[in-house]
């Protein structure tokens, strides 16, 4: 009987083992089609109506399509966010540095402090 038992587990072992690489061949399969514009296309002359995305574009320092498809947008956005971020963390720890703080924000202040101490 504990034979039978197994032969059922490794069978729906194997089932389930088809379906993961079936899943991940149609993920694979993904095109967007025939690409309208080269990867030496100018970022300017493709957004060149769109000052904010050209900002960013500069910030990141990608002129073409291939320089920018080297991103992901969670990194980019990552890396616009990284200076804001600093900046409100100096911010907080000058007021902090002073026994003071931001709304909702004494526990970082008072573990700032216990830091610096």
């Amino acid at each position: 009987m504990a034979k039978k038992k197994s032969a059922k587990r490794t069978k729906a072992a194997k089932k389930v083992a088809k379906k993961a690489t079936k899943k991940k061949k149609a993920a694979k399969k993904i095109s967007l089609g025939r690409p309208t514009v080269t990867a030496e296309e100018k970022l300017f002359m493709l957004f060149h109506d769109d000052y904010h995305a050209r900002q960013v574009f500069e910030f990141l320092r990608a002129e073409t399509v291939a320089d920018l498809e080297q991103f992901s947008p969670h990194d980019i956005i990552y890396r616009l966010s990284r200076p804001i971020r600093e900046t409100v963390d100096r911010i907080r720890g000058k007021l902090a540095e002073r026994n003071r703080c931001l709304a909702e924000d004494e526990a970082f202040a008072a573990e700032f402090k216990r830091r610096k101490s």
